[in-house]
């Protein structure tokens, strides 16, 4: 089945990242073992974190959050400075001492890497939600999870939505006292935005389990959906960097129940009847920013992603960009990343208007 639109050969991209993309494919092509294993020891050697500042940079104060200890699993808190408001000595009084003003939504993101590699504190997901708090005037949770092979599914999408109850409960002393709950956004690219949808579908059904938290928009750039059929775009580019056929391959393999293929929910989210009227009786479903790139193997399973839930009659927005590889908004070199950054800023806004 084709769904791809016609561009030329190859993308039109810097030496530079062509260098850096190069680098990032083998690093995953030299770590990854046919036993379905991971070599650790050489992901932590070759991933460069960000440590957070003892200060605050450029307008933003950064914080490491512990949820949960046994399972590694915390956040980094980004708030805008000029936006922080005193925390209240009581919960139940958010207008306490000082007042509360200028509320904040709140954009809870999770970071690719196919459910296998990079973390929170990775240096390109840092310059990311750094990026994203900045031009949003907007409080960002950049969510660390469980990896994959050690962890398989579902143990991500339970660790995103253990955050979510964490912030609800509003037992996090450094999160801002004015960080608007009711205007929560979940989104992520690749392996990422397929958790936010995950966590964003148990979290819309839920309806008694959130006191403040309230999703109103998601986010999915370049998401990591897919399934047994070969799609168009994933032949025409096999051999794209990070996310050619052999490594997607291997890393649904390691992430998915064993036995399972990747014709799994969680890969094909909209490959049986069921998932689609489930969907369609999710009212509760937020309105979601859909991003493509035209050199990414995996568009045809976003844009089948989009027509799922144009479907399922929810609001649905697509944006593509011919041009684009596998993350590139992560290259502040390329004229797509500016574009992209102000189409999330425009969703937020508008969403944060109505």
């Amino acid at each position: 089945m084709s769904d791809s639109t016609t561009n030329p050969a190859s993308p039109v991209l810097p030496w530079k990242t062509k260098i850096a993309l190069s680098f990032l494919s083998a690093v995953t092509d030299f770590t990854r073992r046919n036993d379905g294993t991971l070599n650790r020891r050489l992901t932590g050697f070759l991933d460069i974190t960000k440590h957070i500042p003892s200060q605050p940079v450029r307008g933003l104060n950064i914080t490491d959050i512990t949820v949960d200890p046994s399972r590694n699993l915390w956040f980094r808190l980004y708030t805008p400075t000029d936006k922080i408001t005193k925390i209240p000595s009581s919960t139940t009084d958010t207008a306490a001492e000082g007042g509360v003003t200028g509320k904040l939504p709140v954009f809870i993101f999770f970071h690719g890497g196919g459910f296998a590699f990079l973390s929170a504190a990775s240096i390109g997901y840092d310059v990311v939600c750094r990026r994203f708090a900045r031009e949003n005037s907007a409080i960002v949770v950049s969510v660390n999870y469980r990896l994959a092979p050690e962890f398989k599914y579902p143990c991500q999408y339970d660790d995103g939505f253990d955050v979510l109850k964490f912030i609800d409960s509003r037992r996090c002393k450094e999160f801002p006292a004015n960080a608007d709950l009711s205007r929560c956004f979940l989104g992520g690219d690749s392996a990422g935005a397929n958790i936010a949808h995950h966590v964003t579908v148990r979290a819309s059904n839920s309806t008694t389990t959130f006191q403040h938290l309230k999703i109103i928009g998601l986010i999915q750039i370049q998401p990591f959906y897919g399934g047994e059929e070969r799609t168009e775009s994933e032949i025409r580019l096999i051999n794209a960097p990070l996310v050619s056929l052999p490594r997607t391959d291997w890393l649904w393999k390691v992430f998915l129940p064993d036995g399972s293929d990747r014709d799994h929910e969680a890969a094909n989210v909209f490959g049986s009847d069921k998932s689609v009227e489930d969907m369609t009786r999710n009212p509760n479903f937020p309105h979601t920013l859909v991003v493509i790139g035209g050199f990414d193997p995996l568009q045809d399973w976003a844009k089948r992603y989009y027509e799922g839930l144009k479907k399922c009659g929810k609001d649905v927005n697509l944006i593509v960009y011919p041009n684009g590889v596998h993350a590139f908004y992560c290259f502040p070199e390329l004229p797509e990343t500016d574009l992209l950054f102000k189409e999330v800023k425009d969703f937020i806004a508008k969403k944060c208007v109505k």
